[in-house]
């Protein structure tokens, strides 16, 4: 079955950078999208960034973190990754990667199939 196993979050200053890794395993990872999400205390899981599958690798961000994070893929190590620049403490949640049974992206969570844990992101000011 799918698995997906998020790592790298960190308590971090403001201003500082994190990259989270998602390694998935299961199935043939090159072929679907996928997407991180996060959920703060107290809201909705909220979508942050997806990238579809290898042959186009298009990607989709949300506006609160558009040119401060980016997405990317490494198919022959079926990791995806967050790279995620300039933090703010509005930014501090549990980060989530999922898995889609498509290449096409998607903004929204019901349109994945497979979660991860989550790895916790706490930017402090």
């Amino acid at each position: 079955q799918v698995q997906l196993v998020e790592s790298g979050g960190d308590l971090v200053q403001a201003g500082g950078s994190l990259r989270l890794s998602c390694a998935a395993s299961g199935r043939t990872f090159s072929r679907y999208a996928m997407g991180w999400f996060r959920q703060a205390p107290g809201k909705e899981r909220a979508f942050v960034a997806a990238i579809s599958s290898s042959s186009i690798a298009a990607t989709l961000y949300a506006d609160s973190v558009k040119g401060r994070f980016t997405i990317s893929r490494d198919n022959a190590k079926s990791t995806v990754y967050l790279q995620m620049n300039s933090l703010k403490p509005e930014d501090t949640a549990v980060y989530y990667c999922a898995q889609r049974d498509t290449w096409i992206t998607s903004t929204l969570k019901q349109d994945y199939g497979y979660w991860g844990q989550g790895t916790q992101v706490t930017v402090s000011s």
